[in-house]
């Protein structure tokens, strides 16, 4: 059995920062692409960024230069450093990870984090 759970979100004010983390646990052998994902009410569930086993990161244009993910591989946690947050940002965050187990690849997902963005 595997788990992602999500933790850090909140409410914040416009120009504000938040810091998610998303640990896996489980039997895991390898984690490889990690992301966060995340979907505002009446929208779709969008990439915010993912980051590989090896470090490369992929961020969404809306985000760019705003969000930075890291991971901590002894950990098995992803983060994601979220500043100069704006009203559009609020959303449900949801933690991906693409975990092997046993000669088997699957996808992940954790149940997710509110963020709120609000004067």
């Amino acid at each position: 059995q595997v788990q992602l759970v999500e933790s850090g979100g909140g409410l914040v004010q416009p120009g504000g920062s938040l810091r998610l983390s998303c640990a896996a646990s489980g039997t895991i052998f390898s984690i490889d692409t990690m992301g966060w994902y995340r979907q505002a009410p009446g929208k779709q569930r969008e990439l915010v960024a993912t980051i590989t086993s090896g470090g490369r990161t992929n961020y969404a244009d809306p985000v760019k230069g705003r969000f930075t993910i890291t991971r901590d591989g002894t950990k098995n946690t992803v983060y994601l450093q979220i500043d100069s947050l704006k009203p559009a940002d609020a959303a449900v965050y949801y933690c991906n990870a693409h975990i092997k187990r046993w000669g088997l690849g699957a996808y992940y997902w954790g149940p997710g984090a509110q963020v709120t963005v609000a004067s």
